[in-house]
């Protein structure tokens, strides 16, 4: 491992499962813990980390726009509130532990954050800030993970970190094909091409068109997050 971290500036992309730790819905509190423990480990190596939250272990939007009949514009601002939530948790565990943090959002809500400026963000990084951009785009129908490719390129991140519950990207799905390929290496291109299950294709060509990389690797092993700000090799590379 490198002694140096290889990024100075990264942004940090959590699906809200990430949070549910040993729960079936909500925020497990330890969950929560050890995410912050890990973030304050390369925030302090002077890594500049920004964070970008789903909400699906509270409401995914356009799986419950189906299952409950809601309109769909309805039910993924229902979803940007839940990723609110999920910032304001990681907000308060990275405090405990003595991290500044401010929380973003793209939808105005003053009394429990700060509205999304970019030169506000950008100031508060150089500030030795941790950023958490809430509440998606602001817009209906633009996941998170387009969230995370749009912020990123704004502040100009040097990568973005992916934390899922695999350790890449496969060619087919790991859990139901024993014959599924993993990929250390993958171009956008072909990301799109061969519609593999990175981001969606609106996050995937916006990395594309701002050459912005992105590191797909498992959230669940500890140490993860360090590894791969530092360089080593883990997950997949798209780029």
């Amino acid at each position: 491992m490198n002694k140096k971290p290889v990024y100075k500036r990264v942004l940090l992309k959590l699906s809200g499962e990430a949070l549910l730790g040993r729960l079936l819905h909500g925020i497990e509190a330890e969950m929560c813990a050890s995410l912050a423990e890990e973030i304050k480990e390369v925030h302090e190596a002077g890594v500049e980390m920004a964070l970008v939250v789903g909400g699906g272990n509270i409401f995914r939007g356009q799986v419950e726009s189906k299952r409950f009949g809601l309109d769909r514009s309805v039910a993924d601002y229902m979803g940007m509130l839940a990723t609110v939530m999920n910032g304001l948790a990681l907000q308060n565990a990275l405090e405990q532990i003595g991290v500044q943090t401010r929380v973003l959002t793209a939808i105005q809500m003053h009394a429990i954050a700060e509205p999304y400026i970019l030169r506000r963000a950008i100031r508060h990084l150089e500030k030795r800030r941790v950023v958490i951009f809430v509440a998606g785009t602001g817009n209906p129908y633009f996941t998170t993970d387009t969230a995370a490719a749009l912020r990123a390129t704004e502040i100009n991140c040097d990568v973005i970190l992916k934390a899922t519950k695999v350790d890449g990207v496969y060619s087919a799905d790991p859990a139901k094909d024993k014959t599924a390929k993993k990929f250390h290496e993958v171009r956008f291109i072909n990301v799109l091409k061969k519609n593999l299950k990175v981001m969606d294709a609106t996050a995937i060509s916006m990395c594309m068109e701002n050459n912005l990389p992105i590191i797909i690797f498992n959230l669940l092993q500890k140490g993860n997050i360090k590894k791969a700000i530092y360089g080593e090799k883990i997950g997949t590379f798209v780029h």
